[in-house]
């Protein structure tokens, strides 16, 4: 457990080798530290040093009321300090990415790569159909955001704690309606426990850390992409229905320098797969 500056306690966790290079990840929406990431033994070999922990309302870590994206950058720095630790890559997946964003804008001095994973671009971003190819659910969480806090969480409360009452069951669920590609890769026995212990985790006390994510993405992130200096690797499966893959292109053209890989016939959940290599590229050498 870590204090942030302000006092409120955050849950970390640490993976892999403790003295190879670190990686903070950042999980998805909802999430939690015991999201998606690579077997320890696995970090090991690669020299990695993996960094999770919970945002503000999920899990473990104290809730922060009104938090913007930006706000993780402070987090991030907080749990660093905490650790000694004084430069680092980001990794973000799904939710986690536009946090990911926030910490190669808002820390350039410690920031030294990141890469996002099916990402969302920022709700007012110019010239994009935000809401094209996202499959209802999502619309409907964001539309409730624009009209009242309370609406998306008497919504969100509701599906929190039925998936916290049947983890196995909201998976299964989930699963149905996702796309051919991504119906092979949570079907994974492995990887659906992993999930159900990841959604219960980040959703066990309450469904504020989901709802303070819903309506963070629905405002302004409070940072500028065109200040990132550090390389930025994107990647989008192209048949995305919870993030659309027009999210990543258009972060591809408003991030400086930014290089993004678009793979045709994945998805959302196509990110697992490529998350050790994206690992690897967020340590290597510039």
């Amino acid at each position: 457990m870590v204090r942030a500056g302000d006092g409120r306690r955050l849950s970390v966790e640490q993976r892999g080798d403790p003295g190879g290079r670190p990686v903070f990840l950042l999980h998805g929406t909802p999430g939690s530290r015991l999201g998606p990431a690579p077997r320890p033994s696995v970090l090991y070999r690669m020299g990695i040093r993996l960094i999770t922990f919970d945002r503000p309302g999920y899990g473990d870590s104290d809730r922060k009321p009104g938090r913007t994206v930006s706000a993780v950058a402070a987090d991030v720095a907080d749990i660093a300090d905490a650790l000694g630790i004084d430069r680092f890559a980001v990794v973000g997946r799904s939710g986690g990415a536009p946090h990911a964003l926030a910490c190669a804008s808002l820390l350039p001095d410690r920031t030294t790569r990141t890469g996002a994973l099916v990402s969302l671009a920022p709700r007012d971003a110019r010239g994009l159909d935000w809401f094209e190819g996202m499959t209802e659910s999502n619309v409907r969480e964001y539309v409730n955001a624009g009209i009242s806090r309370r609406r998306v969480t008497t919504t969100l409360g509701r599906r929190s704690l039925s998936i916290v009452a049947d983890p196995a069951g909201s998976i299964t669920e989930m699963r149905s309606k996702l796309p051919e590609s991504d119906r092979w890769i949570v079907a994974d026995a492995g990887i659906q426990d992993m999930l159900e212990r990841n959604f219960a985790e980040g959703l066990r006390d309450s469904a504020d850390g989901w709802v303070d994510d819903v309506m963070a993405f629905s405002t302004g992130w409070g940072f500028d992409l065109a200040r990132i200096a550090s390389p930025v690797l994107l990647w989008h499966g192209e048949d995305d229905i919870f993030a659309p893959v027009q999210h990543t292109l258009w972060l591809a053209r408003n991030i400086p320098g930014a290089s993004a890989e678009v793979e045709r016939g994945a998805a959302h959940f196509g990110a697992l797969r490529v998350m050790t290599r994206v690992l690897s590229w967020a340590v290597s050498t510039p």
